[in-house]
């Protein structure tokens, strides 16, 4: 995956992906990839609710499957949800037409215009494809790598502070990996961006 925030070079690969929104806004637009997962997401969604921030979950279709009751909940309290494939594959290890499938077989369940591709690989054909049929893929301006090891919940949070600007599409993960550092960090995270007057955005 990228670091923190991507090259400039991978966006001239995608430049009909959305990176990132209206620079000229004082906005930002979470994200959370993987999920839902009753580990994590009911947690994330509450300390959404104190802090009046809206997000857009990317769900990974199995897990949807799993928990048709947290595709729900996220919907329920104002949320927008993505599609981030069945099975969390890389478009990069699939054939286009296996990957779009793939793709499909979670979109049965979540019924989104928006898609995230796994760990950011993407084929031209496969985005071609997505494009044609009206599905508007949604990169992003910042990751805080709070599925890494060799990260601590401060380092997520100075992520954010560091690499958050005008617009910016940051992503969070409600995963196991995750999981344990976002309940010292999301809350911070939050009231650092508010601190700062940025508002909460949702990705249409």
């Amino acid at each position: 995956m990228f670091i923190e925030q991507p090259p400039r070079i991978f966006r001239w690969f995608y430049p009909h992906a959305l990176w990132r929104i209206d620079p000229s806004r004082r906005a930002v637009y979470l994200t959370f990839d993987d999920g839902p997962i009753p580990e994590a997401t009911p947690f994330i969604l509450d300390v959404l609710d104190r802090f009046e921030a809206k997000a857009t979950f990317f769900m990974v279709g199995d897990n949807a499957a799993k928990y048709p009751h947290l595709v729900e909940e996220v919907r329920m309290r104002g949320h927008r949800i993505g599609n981030h494939t069945f099975n969390h594959i890389s478009g990069a290890r699939h054939r286009p037409w296996t990957y779009l499938a793939n793709i499909k077989k979670a979109n049965d369940l979540l019924h989104t215009n928006l898609f995230r591709p796994p760990h950011g690989w993407i084929g031209m054909v496969q985005y071609r494809v997505l494009r044609y049929v009206g599905i508007k893929v949604v990169m992003w301006d910042v990751v805080t790598r709070d599925y890494s090891r060799l990260l601590t919940a401060d380092d997520v949070v100075n992520n954010v502070k560091r690499y958050t600007r005008n617009g910016s599409i940051i992503t969070l993960h409600d995963s196991l990996k995750s999981i344990d550092k976002l309940k010292h960090a999301l809350p911070e995270i939050l009231a650092w961006l508010k601190q700062e007057g940025y508002e909460f955005g949702i990705i249409e």
